[in-house]
């Protein structure tokens, strides 16, 4: 809905309209708020009111709720009393659903989102993992080693491979990158263990999402891109990686636009304190970054947490338009989180802001947006406008059709698996592996010639000596019996040349 100034319509009260300006949108925002206080309808409501102002917007669900947009409102009574109770159909509040677009890291409940590992880089990966500062340090040198020989890295089984390959022929790698710790490779290929174990893998590979998708209008109204979050959620760090890998690449893929009439996206991260628990110190710099610089690209970044406190305070200086939802104040802990939230706000003179914090009802907010100067308007206690859509979940069979009547399905619902670094490395492993055999082989080949020269040459020294030892056993008495049988053949032959001589001579005298 829209005033007549052509300003979001977003919250009301007895004496005024509060209404959010659509160039001031992507100066960033903030909904926080107890657990039951109606963040995540308000949420709907900012949703709808995005997509009826001709901006894309992109939410996590954390429970299926927020896939009510996609279906006409007015199923609840407590909505259909506060429109007669502010006459806003008067203003042009009408039930209606708005165009919706499923999206699901697992592929089950929308059209499946991937990316790439080296989209993915190293820096947040090393998150995803929980590495310490040297196995990071070894998955940096991985990436950069795939990187300098031409090598893909797309999905887990990539990455693996290629630790293992760095692994195996460290040595190699020693003198140009750096000491490779065996250690730490292992490290990295359990966390890598873990990540399929929770179904992670899912999220790397091809076709990869192309970031446009996101930015898409139907019929004038912007489409509301929902992420299923639920199961994502039983893995926090995975889900708060996802979105951040999401909020990166929407900052390095668009242009600079500077500051527009509307913007071109808004982003919410739900849950935004999950993001900031243990965050490493180069991290946070690079979301403060993203933060401050993305906004000129025409994207808004809106937080939605329990306590303003869940964001650290270079990041929460940067969000222009706030809504603040009831905190309990039940310790003293609790009551010094209420008075930092309230002095997020601008007072108002009407109301003291830290008691009205505590007193709150349900859909009932302090709002404070920026004003066409980009100021902080004086805060304001308001009812959120209810949401056009249904509250609570579509049907299992509905949210089905609607992914399957979407214009990109079948863009991503069919998994690539092409020639990246698993596959050649795989080859040049094969490869490897059949030059250590045939020279295997050979070395054996080798072994066993030489095996047969010394066998026999000791063949030949066993014999030699074999006749050595029978010469020396025969000794003295054997020499004699040669000896005597060598003189005993003399004398027989002379003896029988003799007769044989007298023979001839007697015949011829005979004559």
């Amino acid at each position: 809905m829209f005033d007549n100034n052509h300003h979001a319509f977003i919250a009301i009260n007895d004496e005024k309209e509060v209404c959010l300006v659509p160039r001031m949108a992507n100066r960033h925002g903030l909904i926080t708020g107890a657990t039951g206080t109606g963040k995540t309808v308000t949420l709907q409501t900012l949703s709808e009111t995005f997509s009826d102002m001709g901006v894309p917007v992109f939410a996590a669900d954390m429970k299926g709720d927020l896939s009510g947009v996609a279906k006409i409102g007015g199923n609840k009574e407590s909505v259909n009393k506060r429109v007669e109770q502010y006459n806003l159909h008067e203003k042009g509040f009408e039930y209606k659903p708005f165009p919706v677009r499923f999206w699901d890291v697992f592929g089950e409940q929308g059209h499946p989102v991937r990316t790439t590992v080296t989209s993915m880089g190293p820096l947040l990966l090393e998150r995803l993992l929980n590495l310490n500062e040297t196995q990071g340090a070894i998955l940096t040198m991985a990436f950069r080693i795939a990187d300098d020989n031409d090598l893909l890295l797309i999905d887990l089984k990539d990455l693996q491979k290629m630790l293992q390959f760095i692994g195996d022929n460290r040595r190699e790698f020693t003198t140009k990158y750096g000491n490779i710790s065996p250690a730490s490779i292992g490290a990295i290929q359990r966390g890598l263990m873990r990540l399929e174990s929770e179904g992670a893998d899912k999220f790397f590979g091809e076709p990869d999402l192309e970031i446009t998708d996101f930015i898409q209008t139907e019929q004038g109204k912007g489409v509301i891109n929902i992420l299923a979050a639920d199961k994502l959620m039983s893995s926090p760090r995975v889900y708060t990686t996802f979105l951040l890998w999401l909020l990166d690449d929407l900052y390095e893929t668009l242009p600079e636009v500077g500051d527009l009439d509307k913007p071109k996206l808004i982003f919410f991260f739900d849950e935004a304190h999950l993001l900031f628990n243990d965050m490493p110190s180069s991290l946070l710099e690079k979301v403060e970054q993203i933060v401050r610089l993305i906004r000129s690209k025409g994207v808004g970044v809106y937080f939605c947490t329990q306590n303003p406190a869940d964001i650290p305070p270079a990041i929460l200086g940067q969000l222009g338009n706030r809504i603040q939802h009831a905190l309990r104040a039940y310790t003293p802990n609790d009551q010094k989180a209420v008075r930092v939230a309230a002095n997020t706000f601008r007072t108002n003179p009407a109301f003291d802001t830290v008691e009205a914090i505590t007193q709150l009802n349900t859909g009932e907010a302090l709002v404070s947006f920026l004003d066409e100067k980009g100021a902080p308007q004086m805060v304001e206690r308001a009812n959120i406008l209810p949401p056009q859509g249904q509250i609570g979940p579509i049907t299992v069979g509905e949210r089905d059709q609607l992914i399957r009547s979407s214009l990109i399905y079948g863009v991503y619902e069919n998994y690539i698996d092409r020639e990246s670094a698993y596959e050649i490395l795989s080859k040049k492993q094969e490869l490897l592996e059949e030059e250590r055999k045939r020279a295997e082989e050979e070395k054996e080949r080798i072994r066993q010639q030489k095996e047969a020269q010394k066998a026999a040459l000791e063949a030949e020294r066993v014999k030699r000596a074999e006749a050595r030892q029978r010469k020396a056993d025969r000794g003295i008495l054997g020499e004699f019996i040669d000896q005597v049988g060598k003189s005993t053949k003399r004398q027989i032959s002379y003896q029988i040349g003799r007769s044989i001589t007298r023979g001839i001579f007697g015949a011829l005298s005979k004559k």
